[in-house]
């Protein structure tokens, strides 16, 4: 038997006026407390007869024979509603449900009273369902419970050395060219500056950040900085940025942004031009200065 996975996070979502316990566990599965489910639709948590086993794993409110065809068109083969799990040193074991039940039940009840085939003691759930479906309409349940819980500031952790392991190469590159020198040309061109070879005044340099490293995922190009830092004293790094870039992924990605680059620098005659139609492309703000 499979050991069942930890919970490492937790806290209450606030829904609706209502706070629902609910947890983030160790195989990144978000749950709602047995009894959270129950409080989010107004209803005492109650178990189901020995005898009535019509919809296993099922909220005991959504065992009626009348929902059973949207039950079946809503939720997916193999979803998992239960979910057990422990605490974090393993030694209590608790039964909630995957968070994403919210939101189906929602749509279950709602899909139930289009077609006007709930009771009246059912009815009371389909307006709840409409309540809760607007108050998740802006931010999803899994975005909330990261936030309750405290998940969040962790998850974008998780995400960036996820990221940064992609791009950064563990040991620095040989150097190699990477810019062409067609690329300075045209830039200059568009600036009205006279070019004068591979020298660049710093002014460039952040030209250059703007145009292309800043177009990297949030992230990359500080930690390029980071582990290249400026030399003390002087006004320049020890190495290229790019000697840092993995040669599987990081470096591809910066190729490329550069060759598209200078494609739009020769559909320019112009920096405003140019600077606009890069904005369009690229989807940069006005308020991101260069």
């Amino acid at each position: 038997m499979s050991e069942l996975p930890k919970r490492l996070y937790s806290g209450k979502v606030k829904i609706n006026g209502k706070e629902l316990g609910c947890a983030v566990l160790d195989d990144k599965t978000r749950v709602l407390t047995s009894t959270a489910v129950f409080e989010a639709f107004g209803r005492a948590r109650k178990g189901k007869s020995l005898s009535d086993k019509r919809l296993e794993n099922m909220p005991s409110f959504l065992d009626a024979k009348n929902l059973e065809p949207y039950i079946n068109n809503v939720f997916s083969d193999g979803f998992d509603l239960e979910v057990k799990y422990t605490s974090k040193n393993g030694k209590v074991k608790y039964v909630g449900y995957n968070a994403e039940i919210l939101p189906l039940i929602c749509e279950v009840y709602l899909q139930a009273d289009d077609d006007k085939v709930l009771t009246d003691s059912q009815k009371p759930l389909a307006i709840m369902s409409g309540i809760l479906v607007r108050a998740l309409s802006k931010v999803g349940i899994t975005a909330l419970i990261d936030e309750a819980t405290g998940y969040e500031k962790d998850r974008e952790e998780e995400e960036l050395q996820k990221i940064l392991a992609a791009y950064i190469s563990a040991e620095l590159l040989p150097w190699t060219k990477v810019f062409p020198d067609e690329f300075y040309k045209e830039l200059y061109r568009l600036k009205q500056w006279e070019y004068n070879g591979h020298y660049h005044n710093s002014y460039v340099g952040k030209l250059t950040n703007f145009l292309i490293y800043h177009r990297l995922p949030d992230g990359v190009l500080d930690e390029l900085k980071r582990l290249n830092p400026i030399i003390k004293g002087k006004n320049y790094r020890k190495n290229k940025l790019h000697q840092r870039l993995s040669k599987e992924y990081g470096y591809i990605q910066l190729r490329d942004l550069i060759y598209s680059d200078m494609a739009l620098f020769r559909a320019c005659d112009s920096w405003d031009e140019l600077e606009t139609m890069f904005r369009r492309s690229f989807a940069v703000p006005i308020d991101e200065k260069i």
